[in-house]
């Protein structure tokens, strides 16, 4: 009896070990607060030439690559985006031809309002898609990034600012206001970490060209050693 259950001990080890061999690695859940294609809308506010000429947190340049990065990528991942405007015909000048090229379907919402959150119009957009989150990029961050961002806020949505993809009239400016959302509860991100968190997992292979393709394109040096990676190894993210 002893040498019978001494070797069913070792069978059942033997089972364990061997399973415990083959079974992939426990995964856990992704955390609540992060960004997927599905759970939120994306509202790009006041990316104009009236509005860029006064930005001086960043560059031009800076602000147009990176909305356009954004703006890419929410179109690769079908997340539903609202483009809104401020005075495009008597003051501020039409939409970035870049990013209206992301979105070439889609007549931005032409404000008066600086907030946009208070024309009804957008607020009726954002209700429609029916997401619990919001991300947000604005020109100016303390003007039209502000005012949505505490009035959504305040109606229980959970926002996200891209803070490299906004700009204020001064590096004072910009960073005052995206401490004031931060304080309200705002999250803030980045155009880049937004694509990437939407992607998340290198195996996901329907959107991996488009992202590494946006990546070559927007991102810096990342891109530039995407493309180095792939010219010189045909190397590729995860393998």
């Amino acid at each position: 009896m002893f040498k019978f259950n001494t070797a069913v001990t070792t069978l059942v080890a033997s089972v364990s070990l061997l399973a415990a061999a083959t079974m992939p690695a426990f995964a856990g859940a992704p955390g609540k607060g992060l960004l997927t294609p599905d759970n939120h809308t994306l509202i790009l506010i006041d990316h104009q030439p009236q509005m860029a000429f006064a930005t001086r947190s960043h560059t031009v340049e800076e602000v147009r690559n990176n909305v356009t990065g954004l703006a890419k990528a929410a179109k690769v991942f079908k997340v539903p985006t609202i483009l809104t405007t401020v005075a495009a015909k008597s003051f501020s000048g039409p939409l970035f031809p870049e990013l209206q090229a992301a979105f070439p379907e889609q007549t931005p919402i032409d404000r008066t309002t600086m907030n946009t959150w208070e024309d009804k119009r957008v607020t009726d957009a954002v209700k429609k898609f029916k997401k619990n989150k919001i991300v947000i990029a604005a020109l100016w961050t303390e003007v039209c990034g502000v005012g949505p961002v505490l009035s959504a806020i305040d109606e229980g949505y959970e926002v996200y600012f891209v803070t490299d993809a906004s700009g204020g009239v001064s590096k004072e400016a910009h960073d005052m206001a995206v401490l004031r959302m931060v304080q309200a509860g705002a999250q803030p991100i980045t155009w880049l970490q937004y694509m990437l968190e939407l992607q998340r997992d290198w195996a996901r292979t329907g959107s991996y060209a488009d992202v590494t393709g946006i990546a070559k394109q927007h991102a810096g040096g990342y891109g530039l050693g995407l493309i180095y990676a792939t010219e010189m190894f045909n190397a590729k993210e995860g393998q």
